[in-house]
């Protein structure tokens, strides 16, 4: 298995855990590690958050070992602020600064942040040569294609992030304007490819081994970036890896494998953040993970009140005597 490096950062070619707000959380990194994630990346942080000492925005900088190789991701429209925050993350260690100019949500994209930058890639420039300046890791960029079908920028775009001195450079294939929506544009991702020589990371509808390999193969890119395919399945880096190492598809996990695989993930935020916080951080996990299964739609409304691990086991409980009986 070959793997590409990033600054001095070795990363194994295989799938990398893209950055999700308020999803990509320590635990999920962490989880998504131990089946195989070749490269994790946190939920985006503030960079003015960061600089004025906000309590939640340093507590999201924190990196374990078993997470590593991980990036800590900034957003921000300020380039004093973005270059501040590269410095201060320095203490965190991280093995990886990216900075984010994809997010389409309105609330960052109102602010100038997220890829609103791909509207003003002057600024954007002085972002990642701010962030470069101030940091002892390797910074890269998270973009999109444009902000809509009538503005794709992605090749100009990237060019001048690695002028700016980005190491390497995430593609979305789609549009702000698409949001999560329709069909990622393999093709503009390849046309990044052949325009840079930094590595890039190609992102947007792989959900599986074989999709995987056909975004390698299609676009030529150094590494595949997986965000919501693992929304209640972690192992899809497993299959990934698997099937990168032997031709062989993995059979599905069990009903009870995929119970206990849950459990482990709460009692893994549990531990980090506490029962009752954590379980409320778990009550998305939760109706991601059981997806598909009998009765879902009243185990969704239950997931709402979760507040203790004893709920959440007493749950697998009745799903497994559900399915077994």
């Amino acid at each position: 298995m070959n793997e590409l490096r990033i600054g001095n950062i070795a990363i194994k070619r295989t799938a990398a855990l893209a950055p999700m707000a308020s999803v990509a959380d320590r635990s999920y990194r962490q989880i998504c590690r131990e089946f195989g994630a070749a490269y994790v990346v946190s939920e985006m942080i503030s960079s003015k958050g960061l600089c004025y000492n906000d309590k939640k925005s340093a507590k999201m900088c924190r990196i374990s070992d078993a997470e590593r190789p991980c990036a800590i991701q900034l957003f921000g429209e300020d380039p004093v602020f973005i270059g501040k925050a590269a410095y201060l993350l320095n203490e965190y260690n991280p093995d990886i600064i990216d900075i984010n100019m994809g997010c389409p949500v309105p609330k960052i994209v109102g602010s100038g942040s997220g890829s609103a930058l791909m509207k003003d890639p002057t600024r954007a420039e002085k972002i990642v040569r701010a962030a470069v300046k101030n940091s002892r890791v390797p910074v890269t960029v998270k973009m999109r294609i444009g902000w809509d079908e009538d503005s794709i920028n992605a090749v100009d775009f990237a060019k001048r992030m690695e002028q700016a001195g980005a190491n390497a450079i995430t593609v979305h294939g789609r549009t702000r304007k698409q949001m999560y929506s329709g069909k990622a544009n393999w093709e503009m991702i390849a046309r990044v490819k052949n325009a840079v020589s930094v590595p890039v990371i190609g992102n947007g509808d792989v959900d599986s081994a074989q999709s995987c390999e056909r975004m390698y193969s299609e676009t030529g890119c150094d590494l595949v970036m997986i965000g919501r395919a693992s929304y209640g399945k972690p192992w899809i880096f497993e299959e990934i890896e698997h099937y990168f190492n032997t031709g062989e598809i993995l059979p599905p996990k069990t009903l009870d494998e995929r119970m206990e695989i849950m459990l482990k993930h709460a009692r893994m935020v549990i531990a980090d953040i506490g029962e009752r916080q954590g379980m409320k951080e778990m009550r998305h996990n939760v109706i991601w993970y059981v997806k598909g299964i009998k009765g879902a739609a009243s185990l969704r409304r239950e997931c709402s009140e979760l507040v203790s691990y004893s709920q959440l086991e007493d749950m697998v409980r009745r799903i497994l005597d559900k399915e077994n009986s």
